[in-house]
């Protein structure tokens, strides 16, 4: 009989904004969410709570969460834009969900958001305001649900925002990659993907494994450039099937992305996270399924 596990992914309207933004990182999350569903992909939408005050205060300063939420100061697109204040808490909440499930379920879950590793302890920038990715970390540890958390961030830019909150408030427990900050480029992508297995490795002592499977890498990406499409996907299909292998539940989210079709729309973006989807499915779901029928067999 096959496995009936549905990839969970936690989405709600609220999380989506218009940022009035080259970034299309706040709409994101809809577009890419009914993109799934149309190509069929097994997952399972769920609504999950949004982070509060609380939970974001444990990551940044204080006055800095207030002033954001409260439009005194600039979110991460250097605007004081109410409805993309109203949907941060739902963006950390996602991320701190899918975590929470992943963990729960041994395997995987989804957060189908952006905008986090630019964000320090007291400024946003580069369309970050919070940082979901250490406020997720850090309200595991608060619950008790996790000891070690691992960040894998392969976003085509360095999480200068996730390692200043993690010098700054001295968080031992969280491991930190970010390949924007280790000067991979296209001469050296077939390295990087041969690397990759053992990068993932380095997190087997974690609880649960952040993953931001940025699709801005792409070679044709106007802020990225050193991936093709299918080495992008093979990105993906080493780390899920790594961590599968080595027992490392993971929760990833969507980061970056700016390509644009000729009509203006996000297309080729989509197409990047749908084989994201494609490769998390392969190794949570079809793999899983076919241990299960030769075990019955």
């Amino acid at each position: 009989m096959r496995d009936r596990f549905s990839v969970p992914v936690f989405f709600v309207p609220e999380m989506a904004a218009d940022a009035a933004s080259f970034s299309p990182s706040p709409r994101k999350p809809a577009e890419v969410v009914r993109d799934w569903q149309r190509h069929e992909l097994p997952i399972e939408v769920r609504t999950f709570a949004p982070a509060t005050r609380e939970d974001l205060y444990r990551a940044h300063h204080t006055a800095y969460v207030d002033g954001v939420l409260d439009l005194h100061l600039d979110n991460g697109f250097g605007n004081k834009s109410a409805q993309v204040a109203r949907s941060l808490p739902y963006t950390s909440g996602a991320m701190l969900a899918a975590a929470v499930e992943a963990i729960a379920n041994g395997r995987v879950a989804v957060a189908p958001v952006s905008g986090f590793h630019h964000a320090g302890f007291d400024f946003g920038g580069g369309y970050c305001t919070f940082n979901g990715l250490v406020v997720t970390a850090m309200a595991l540890r608060a619950q008790g649900l996790a000891d070690r958390v691992g960040i894998l961030d392969l976003d085509q830019h360095w999480g200068n925002g996730t390692q200043e909150i993690k010098d700054r408030l001295g968080l031992s427990f969280i491991s930190h990659y970010s390949a924007g900050g280790a000067n991979w480029d296209s001469t050296r992508s077939e390295d990087f993907l041969e690397q990759l297995p053992k990068i993932v490795e380095r997190f087997k002592r974690c609880d649960v494994l952040l993953y931001q499977a940025g699709a801005d890498p792409h070679i044709d990406d106007p802020l990225g450039g050193w991936l093709t499409t299918a080495q992008l996907q093979r990105r993906d299909e080493l780390v899920f099937s790594t961590a599968r292998r080595i027992g490392l539940p993971v929760a990833w989210n969507l980061a970056g992305g700016y390509q644009q079709d000729e009509r203006g729309g996000i297309e080729p973006v989509l197409r990047i996270h749908r084989n994201t989807m494609r490769a998390c499915v392969e190794s949570f779901v079809d793999a899983q399924a076919d241990l299960a029928a030769s075990a019955q067999s």
